[in-house]
């Protein structure tokens, strides 16, 4: 990998690549994916993200080959667990979940002790999962970045390893489109940017883009509220 440092480089195709990249549906999502060393430069990457205090606060669970399957026992040991009684088909459902992709990659993000916000460390989970969808799209690949209710249930969390500073960030599937994807609703940017000035009223679009879902705080809500 070329080490040579770049601050800042004109490069329009980079610029048409991040303006038209559109994650893959998974249904679109085949083989085949990245081999190992493909893998590899991907993962090195998706690393290369802000990252205030150098804690690398994340890091990476690889899921190819027979694992997949064997997580997928550890998602459906999760459901039974929740339904004891649920249906024969919904257990297939859930257990092979991670077979949808050749490679699926975790991103976990684990808090580092510091001084620096818990916030801050989080964003910088999100940001190596972005990066590395980035990288496998250059890479010629296709993604899908999902959680689904298994990254936060925790009987699948500790089956696979984490402990209680673990979140998973995104389960990032990687393989190769079997058509192009299809352009879907992008946000309109007059609602959501404000040049500031004292006193101007901020575009912050609510009006437009508020959904009914769950119970989430409209102001004011802190780190101890993300973590429940």
């Amino acid at each position: 990998m070329n080490t040579k440092i770049i601050a800042a480089k004109d490069c329009p195709e980079m610029l048409d690549y991040l303006r038209a990249r559109r994650s893959i549906p998974i249904k679109q999502l085949g083989g085949p994916g990245p081999d190992d060393a493909q893998l590899a430069v991907m993962l090195e990457t998706a690393a290369r993200i802000p990252d205030h205090g150098k804690l690398f606060p994340w890091h990476f669970i690889v899921f190819s080959g027979q694992a997949r399957q064997q997580a997928g026992d550890l998602i459906l040991e999760a459901l039974k667990k929740q339904d004891p009684q649920a249906a024969e088909a919904k257990c297939d459902l859930e257990r092979n979940r991670l077979m949808r992709a050749p490679v699926v990659v975790g991103v976990i993000s684990r808090l580092r002790p510091g001084k620096h916000p818990a916030w801050e460390q989080i964003l910088s989970a999100g940001a190596v999962c972005y990066n590395l969808c980035l990288a496998a799209g250059a890479m010629g690949f296709g993604s899908n970045w999902l959680t689904e209710w298994y990254s936060y249930d925790d009987t699948f969390k500790a089956g696979i390893g984490l402990d209680a500073r673990d979140h998973i960030a995104g389960l990032i599937y990687i393989g190769t489109p079997d058509s192009p994807p299809e352009e879907r609703p992008r946000p309109e940017m007059s609602k959501i940017v404000t040049y500031w000035t004292p006193g101007v009223s901020l575009n912050k679009g609510d009006k437009d883009y508020d959904r009914e879902g769950f119970d989430f705080p409209r102001a004011g809500f802190s780190f101890e509220q993300i973590n429940e």
